[in-house]
Formats: structure tokens, C-alpha cells, sequence
């Protein structure tokens, strides 16, 4: 039985094996298709290829310049057919961009939903546990009526504390006032006894002085 060559055994990888292949920049490729695109679907492109193709087939018919694409304009169709078998794949490779970066958006869209919802039962189970520690604080309603069953129970002795509480007042207000008016009073009396010493002191200053003026005027008239 004859032996199999390296090349065709079977427990021998396989090498490398040759391929042509061209490295295309894709978001180039794919940005130049979508501008393409777009330029296909316009009313400008339209109407430069309807005037395009009426020049077109009026020179061939007049034959002015020569007749270089005769009736039935085989030329002109093979023309158009090239460029729907390039523009088919073109639109096609732009709706495909636009198709991921409408998946991208709806990703987005979707966890932002996501988190937008999270965010709502978040703010419920909070407003859940305010309501419930609200309804167990005490009310001003509850707490006054509460203050009045004590009032009430001990109003009787409250009626006493309060007239002794007067009574002690009224007199701490007594012995104040009065030694409020002791106080001016003695005030008063000390002013007014100042004044009269210092006018009486300052009468008794200018009888010595006028004294004192009259007493060499006498003694020359005595001379």
C-alpha cells in the first residue's frame, strides 16, 4: 500500500494557505455608501439623470455627433443596469448602518427604561414607608385631647395651685413695687436736699462777697 505523501496525511495540520484579501477601512466605505444613498433619492439626481438621458437618445437619433448608441440605445441600457447593480447593494449596506445604530439607540432607550423603572419603585417603596411611619406619629388632635382627659382629671388640684401661684405672685409684686418706691422716694428726697444745700451755699457766698466789697469803702470815708 503506498504511502501518503505530508501533504495529503491526515495528522498533519494543514499551512497556511494563500488568499487574496483587501483591507477596506468599513466606516469610510460605509459613510461614503450612505452619502451615495441619500444623493440617490433626491429630486437633483433625478433630474440631471432624466436630462442625462434625453440628450442621450435626442443626439443618437439626430446624429449630430454620430450615432455611437442607435435605437434600441443598448448602451444606454447596459449603462443603467450597471448602475442599479451598484446602487441595489449600496442602499442596501447603508440601511444596514442605520439598522445597528437604531439597535444601539433602542438599547440605550431600553436600559434607560430599565433604570427609569427601578427609579419609580425606589420612590414608591420610600413614600410607602413615609406614609406608614407618618400614621404612627402622634397627631395635634390625638395629643390635645389627650391633654384635656389630663385637665380634666386633674383640674381640682390644678385650681388650688393656681390661686396659691397668684397669691405668691401678688406678693413677690408687692414687697417689689414697694421697694421700687422706697428706692425713688429716697432718691428724690437726697436730690432735693442737695439742691437746697447748693443754693443756700450759694447764697451765703455772695453775702461774703458783697461784704467784703462794702468794708474798704468804709474805712476811706472814715479817713
Amino acid at each position: 500500500m503506498p504511502e501518503r505523501t505530508t501533504r495529503n496525511r491526515l495528522d498533519t495540520p494543514a499551512g497556511p494557505q494563500r488568499r487574496l484579501r483587501v483591507d477596506l477601512d468599513t466606516e469610510a466605505f460605509g459613510r461614503l455608501s450612505e452619502r451615495l444613498a441619500r444623493f440617490l433619492g433626491t429630486g437633483t439626481y433625478l433630474f440631471w439623470q432624466t436630462v442625462f438621458v434625453i440628450v442621450w437618445i435626442a443626439l443618437n437619433l439626430i446624429g449630430i455627433l454620430g450615432q455611437w448608441d442607435p435605437y434600441p440605445f443598448i448602451l444606454l441600457n447596459l449603462a443603467f443596469s450597471t448602475q442599479a447593480a451598484y446602487a441595489a447593494p449600496l442602499i442596501l449596506l447603508a440601511q444596514n448602518r442605520q439598522d445597528d445604530r437604531d439597535r444601539v439607540a433602542l438599547d440605550e432607550d431600553r436600559s434607560r427604561a430599565q433604570r427609569t423603572i427601578a427609579d419609580t419603585e425606589y420612590l414608591s417603596r420610600e413614600l410607602a414607608a413615609v406614609r406608614l411611619a407618618v400614621g404612627e406619629m402622634v397627631t395635634r388632635d390625638f395629643l390635645r385631647s389627650e391633654l384635656s382627659e389630663r385637665g380634666a382629671e386633674r383640674s381640682g388640684v390644678d385650681r388650688e395651685l393656681q390661686k396659691e401661684l397668684s397669691r405668691a405672685v401678688d406678693r413677690a409684686l408687692d414687697k417689689t413695687l414697694q421697694k421700687s418706691l422706697d428706692r425713688v422716694v429716697d432718691r428724690a428726697v437726697d436730690k432735693a436736699v442737695d439742691q437746697a444745700l447748693e443754693r443756700v451755699l450759694e447764697r451765703t457766698g455772695a453775702a461774703g462777697r458783697g461784704t467784703n466789697h462794702a468794708g474798704p469803702g468804709a474805712g476811706d470815708g472814715a479817713t
